[in-house]
């Protein structure tokens, strides 16, 4: 019986960490992927790689933990959200904020391990942006921007871990990271709109308005373009040039989805963004299987 008890609850905190929906980890482990075979010349170290992976899993979870935890009063008033193990009482916020603090201290402790100065003082800033992030939602007009930076805040970090310095070419790859989260979760937020508006939190897609379908092509673009830009000074080849091509007919397909504005075609769009992630990926390490270039 005792053992049944431990079970339910795991099985709570696995809902409220989101484990059983991997397509926020995935959204936050194509980009420090591509940071992390980029920073290498293809060539990661597998055991920074492996860090890296299981950190994208602790901070992802314990991201949707603080999340819950802050919209815990607007969770109740939306119906895709209203049942979510803390909104309905299931578990208790103090439950939440020890399960926040333990996934971090987990998070820190693989940090630790690799032994590097700056990705030590990067992961500072790194849980402040994924603690505070679900409380931009009160004030600011576009969240999912600060949501791109710190789904992309890996990208520095990635860098720090090979190279001990954050170059300039980290700040742009996490730039086309914030376009590309601001894209895909301004579809994400046109699912809630209606519920959004009546609880008073701010999302792009309100703030966007009729202009929203418009400013989610414009933000895939913008994010082609910096990609495109990075692949041009790096001297990359067709690979890397091709997948940027797929991901942007996999982004047309997208605005065919999106342009009515329908529910589950602007959720359909959302979590189709991991092939956007993952085909950019494929073709970096392509890229680098082929021609052995180097970034550097």
């Amino acid at each position: 019986m005792q053992w049944q008890a431990i079970r339910e609850r795991l099985d709570l905190y696995e809902r409220l960490m989101r484990l059983d929906k991997p397509i926020g980890i995935l959204l936050l482990l194509w980009p420090t992927l591509w940071a992390l075979w980029l920073s290498a010349a293809g060539r990661p170290d597998w055991a920074v790689v492996l860090v890296f992976v299981l950190g994208t899993v602790l901070m992802r979870s314990a991201g949707c933990v603080i999340n819950d935890y802050a919209d815990r009063d607007f969770d109740k008033h939306v119906e895709r959200t209203k049942e979510r193990p803390l909104t309905a009482g299931r578990v208790s916020t103090r439950e939440a904020l020890m399960l926040f603090a333990f996934l971090c201290l987990l998070a820190f402790g693989l940090v630790l391990l690799l032994g590097k100065p700056l990705v030590i003082w990067l992961s500072v800033p790194a849980v402040f942006l994924a603690a505070s992030y679900p409380f931009t939602k009160r004030f600011f007009a576009i969240p999912q921007a600060y949501l791109g930076i710190a789904f992309g805040f890996g990208i520095p970090m990635a860098y720090a871990a090979h190279l001990d310095a954050v170059p300039g070419e980290a700040w742009w790859l996490l730039l086309a990271n914030i376009f590309w989260a601001i894209a895909y979760d301004t579809e994400y937020a046109m699912v809630d709109r209606n519920d959004d508006l009546k609880i008073g939190i701010k999302t792009s897609a309100i703030t966007f308005g009729r202009f929203d379908v418009a400013a989610v092509m414009l933000c895939y673009l913008s994010t082609l373009a910096i990609l495109g830009g990075l692949g041009w000074h790096w001297q990359l080849g067709w690979p890397y040039f091709a997948s940027l091509f797929v991901a942007a007919v996999i982004m047309g397909v997208h605005f065919t989805w999106i342009r009515g504005r329908e529910r589950m075609a602007c959720f359909k769009a959302f979590l189709h963004n991991n092939w956007v992630g993952a085909v950019i990926f494929g073709g970096i390490v392509i890229d680098f299987l082929l021609s052995g270039r180097s970034t550097g």
